[in-house]
């Protein structure tokens, strides 16, 4: 019998654990470890955000899912990883640490044969002096930030029904932030809501980014096809901005929050401020600190992990310069090269290098948007990840199958504004592929019959309906399988 670890139960962790058991049957095992006790479908924390849906239709318990699936499930931490086990233990394990009210604080040793890393990032608020929840920013990265958004968002509505002109901020919040799509669509939501109540005359809108063009998204921006033009997600993006009335300061790290006023470097090195009454700032991600651990108690973090806390996997971390970076840098199966049966999915991994051309200021300061690897990436990752160890587990064969390099691999994003099935609009792009291959698609970069846009009712539609399925998969429901990733 062999038994998997998974460490997160995001949509990385969920996707492979599913098909982990789906595939090894009873004969053996899976386990979960997780510190929170829920799932939830991210990309609706926009929604929760804006009090178009609640907290509870974008997350369900994992415990009863599990339970159903025959899956261990712990709510538990991780701490350090002993891929060699120690002096007590021959096989390799995991120290965790019991986040759940009746054991919180307990530690246990987890082993296992293979190990899939899927912990997601840390939302490295601290990297900006004054960010995030409890102090000066909101946030929609969780659903628990999302419900706090909207509370402080109805707080802004009542303000400006009484008269008083607000300034709202939205954007990131760090030099090097990813994520411009969720706060992308944030702002959308927000103008829209202001819109419905007939306020716009009472708020300003701002976006702010590290980003060099608008629509840069930490993929470098894209040339789509819409309407039978290839367009700059640059030209989308501002035109998308410009009809909702929100105005835009690009190539800017925010580098400290106070009350009221941001304070950002721009590309240039000048430091000037944004003042704000409301803002919504994406921080930067890290890696959640795990630490590595050889037979004899020596910490090897630092071959296991890159400086930013994510893992190392097959992928070239040579340093090789910007310009000098192929497609062929990118990993395909995510395993890791010290030891072969760990592995790490999702925002999990570490990239090997920017996709977005690295800038830095007069002073040294990066400001360039960090690779993306949420959502549908994500989910494809965790299942061919779990798909090569189901293979490596029943035929003992070291070679893998499948492979999902972001240089091979396309995506969708929905940016959606409004909620319901008449009031709406959603920006629609996928792009292929994710990482630009500019030797095989030298014009621009990207296969332009697969790399298109749209502005319209129905990607709101769309993004409704991904919505409830990917609920429905997420618990398992029938023929979840059959629902792509």
């Amino acid at each position: 019998m062999a038994k998997v670890l998974v460490l997160g139960a995001g949509i990385s962790g969920h996707t492979a654990a599913a098909f982990l058991k789906k595939k090894l049957g009873r004969n053996h095992e899976v386990v979960v470890v997780s510190p929170t006790a829920y799932y939830q479908w991210i990309p609706s924390n926009i929604w929760v955000g804006v009090g178009k849906m609640t907290i509870d239709q974008v997350r369900f318990k994992l415990k009863p899912v599990y339970d159903r699936w025959k899956i261990d499930f712990k709510q538990a931490r991780a701490t350090a990883i002993f891929p060699e086990g120690d002096v007590n233990s021959v096989k390799p394990y995991v120290s965790i640490e019991y986040t759940d009210e009746s054991r919180r604080g307990e530690t246990e040793n987890v082993d296992y044969d293979y190990l899939v890393n899927a912990t997601g990032p840390k939302l490295n608020f601290a990297a900006t002096q004054g960010l995030g929840p409890g102090q000066f920013t909101h946030s929609v990265c969780s659903c628990d930030h999302a419900v706090a958004t909207w509370e402080a968002l109805k707080v802004c509505f009542t303000r400006m029904e009484k008269g008083e002109k607000l300034k709202f901020l939205i954007g990131t919040g760090h030099p090097g932030a990813t994520c411009q799509g969720a706060a992308f669509e944030y702002a959308l939501n927000v103008a829209h809501q202001i819109k419905e109540r007939k306020l716009q005359d009472m708020a300003e809108i701002t976006w702010i980014s590290n980003e060099y063009e608008l629509g840069d998204f930490g993929m470098g921006g894209a040339f789509i096809s819409r309407g039978g033009y290839v367009t700059p997600t640059k030209v989308f993006s501002e035109s998308i901005f410009a009809e909702y009335g929100i105005r835009w300061i690009k190539r800017a790290g925010v580098m400290k929050v106070e009350e009221g006023v941001a304070h950002y470097e721009t590309l240039d090195g000048a430091m000037k401020t944004a003042s704000f009454d409301f803002a919504m700032l994406i921080p930067a991600f890290a890696g959640v600190g795990l630490k590595g651990y050889n037979k004899a108690g020596e910490d090897i973090t630092s071959q296991l992990f890159a400086p930013s806390g994510f893992m190392k996997v097959d992928a070239d971390y040579s340093g090789k310069a910007f310009e000098d970076w192929s497609v062929e840098d990118w990993p395909s199966v995510y395993q890791s090269p010290v030891y072969g049966n760990i592995f790490a999915t999702g925002i999990a991994f570490a990239p090997p290098h920017q996709i977005s051309k690295p800038m830095k200021s007069p002073n040294g300061t990066l400001i360039t948007p960090a690779p993306p690897r949420t959502g549908m990436p994500s989910g494809v990752i965790g299942k061919i990840v779990a798909l090569n160890i189901i293979e490596r587990i029943k035929t003992g064969k070291p070679e893998f199958k499948h492979k999902a390099s972001m240089g091979k691999m396309g995506a969708a994003c929905i940016v959606s504004a409004g909620f319901g099935m008449l009031k709406g609009n959603a920006a629609t792009m996928t792009v292929y592929p994710i990482v630009p291959n500019w030797e095989k698609y030298p014009q621009w970069g990207r296969d332009i019959n697969y790399t298109v846009g749209e502005a319209g009712l129905a990607g709101h539609w769309l993004k409704l309906f991904l919505h409830y399925m990917f609920i429905h998969k997420a618990k398992g429901y029938p023929f979840w399988w059959l629902i792509p990733e």
